[in-house]
């Protein structure tokens, strides 16, 4: 009887069992679920269905959710693969066009592939880097500029504390580096490509007058070598590029400037003096060892103008120069102004245009710079010019001051390379032009040229921008006036703190009263022994 009832009892039992095991499974899933930011998973409330069917519509509902979930994830995961076969794809196809040095160097198993692979890669290094065409700048602080170089001397813009704005290459890497570039170049001259046959000078380093030089860093090195021609007036110049390997010649083309014409422009405003001493410097290098000249000065208002022009028909008359131009403007001076209307106003052939002040001095062989430097539609010339400290107080220990030539020396105590002036430069007048020419709202001095600059870095042109030796500016006291704006004058002051001398010569002048107290004390100490 006993043993009948729990028979009977035993499928309740398990029932019972079936219940509970379900009912902890849902509160442990319920609990271990995670929660949403703002809300709470609540059991539905059953009030029609029993207890098991109310289970099972909770299991339903939930496996439901799950489902739909990964059948999402399956979608994103879908989506990156395809996303990562194209990235895939992009970076195969850039590196069948660039090879990886890397594979170059450690591929020996096939000798004439790894070769061919070298010198793809290295093509490709002139390809990027700024050889064939400019390329777009964000500022003017993104310009790579160049150096420039003779046989003996390197004329260099990063001086530091230990080294010159002149000099002789001391490091032997950098003095290996230059005469093997000038060498390769004399070999190029003397083995020109597909003229064998026909006759040629020998070119020796010696017929090698400059070169310019920069490096990007990230592609290598570029070199410019001009070389006498064989008349007057034409030049040979070779075009080398170091691709972080073996030199590798890119150009070599003869280069005739006996036609090409400068058009000096020069806006000015009273100061005759200073425009008499520009003319002496003009006739002498422009007009008698140049000759390939035009001057067109820009007078502002009417003051002192008469004897301004009686300095030009002076010269006109005693040198037999009639290529020059002369247009008054009765208005205040901007030298923007000034240098657009003198640009516009020619109406010959496309020529070079130099932009230059009162206070400059320049050379021949800066002239021919200008020529070589320029292409139309390719390449504009910004040279960074030798300043001059104030010879007072250069010359100040000397009996005399010396003469202007002779002042007109590129050392440290003499001067500085004024990297941050961009007033001086040459360029065609189709790219002046097509580039739109200077801000016309710029009143007065400074701003005017830096807005030209910034408008040939954001351009597609070349910018070449060196130290040369033959281009100097010449002291002269600067006055800031107050009509200028806070801009303008804060850099005509810091223009002015540039141009007086040295740092060791200001400080000499600053405790000029200490070192006469200490030599007097010195004088005093050797009388008592």
């Amino acid at each position: 009887m006993l043993r009948r009832g729990f028979i009977l009892f035993l499928p309740r039992l398990a029932g019972l069992l079936v219940v509970a095991c379900c009912s902890v499974s849902i509160v442990y899933m319920l609990a271990c679920t995670p929660k949403g930011d703002n809300q709470q998973l609540a059991l539905p409330r059953v009030q029609s269905l029993t207890a098991k069917e109310g289970y099972e519509a909770i299991l339903q509902e939930r496996e439901e959710k799950h489902r739909n979930y990964i059948i999402s994830l399956k979608k994103q995961i879908s989506q990156l693969k395809a996303e990562l076969q194209g990235r895939s794809k992009q970076l195969k196809n850039v590196q069948d066009q660039y090879p990886d040095p890397l594979d170059i160097q450690l591929d020996h198993s096939n000798p004439e592939k790894a070769q061919a692979n070298l010198l793809a890669f290295l093509h490709s290094q002139i390809d990027k880097a700024e050889v064939h065409s400019g390329i777009k700048l964000s500022t003017e602080y993104a310009a790579v500029p160049f150096e420039s170089f003779t046989l003996q001397k390197v004329y260099q813009l990063e001086t530091g504390l230990t080294r010159h704005p002149e000099e002789k290459p001391v490091r032997k890497d950098k003095r290996d580096e230059l005469i093997e570039v000038i060498e390769l170049a004399v070999g190029s001259l003397n083995n020109p490509e597909g003229d064998s046959n026909a006759k040629h000078r020998l070119y020796t380093a010696s017929d090698f007058i400059e070169g310019i030089y920069r490096t990007e860093k990230d592609k290598g090195t570029l070199y410019e070598l001009t070389f006498k021609g064989d008349m007057k007036h034409q030049f040979k110049k070779i075009v080398l590029f170091r691709p972080f390997g073996p030199v590798m010649k890119v150009k070599n083309e003869n280069v005739n400037m006996a036609d090409t014409l400068i058009n000096v422009i020069v806006p000015l405003a009273k100061r005759a003096s200073k425009f008499r001493q520009f003319m002496q410097n003009f006739r002498e290098m422009g007009i008698q060892q140049d000759g390939r000249i035009h001057l067109t000065v820009v007078y502002f208002g009417k003051e002192q103008m008469n004897e301004v022009k009686s300095i030009l028909e002076n010269t006109s008359k005693s040198a037999n120069f009639k290529n020059f131009t002369f247009i008054q403007l009765n208005e205040e001076f901007s030298r923007g102004k000034g240098l657009d209307v003198g640009a516009r106003f020619w109406k010959g052939n496309n020529v070079v245009l130099f932009f230059c002040d009162v206070d400059i001095y320049f050379t021949a062989e800066f002239l021919n710079s200008c020529r070589l430097n320029t292409q139309p539609g390719k390449k504009v010339f910004y040279p960074v010019l030798f300043s001059q400290y104030n010879p007072s107080i250069i010359y100040g220990h000397h009996d005399s001051i010396p003469s202007l030539e002779q002042q007109l020396i590129i050392k440290k105590e003499t001067g500085f390379w004024r990297d941050f002036g961009f007033g001086m430069t040459c360029q065609y007048r189709s790219d002046f032009i097509n580039i739109g020419g200077f801000d016309l709202d710029i009143k007065g001095w400074g701003g005017e040229d830096v807005h030209l600059y910034r408008k040939y870095l954001h351009s597609n042109l070349i910018v070449i921008r060196t130290p040369v030796r033959g281009l100097f500016h010449l002291w002269h006291e600067k006055q800031c006036v107050d009509e200028l704006t806070p801009e303008q004058y804060k850099m005509c002051m810091q223009s002015k703190a540039m141009n007086e001398a040295s740092h060791s010569q200001l400080g000499m002048l600053v405790f000029k009263q200490e070192i006469e107290t200490h030599l007097h004390r010195q004088k005093l100490s050797s009388k008592k022994t």
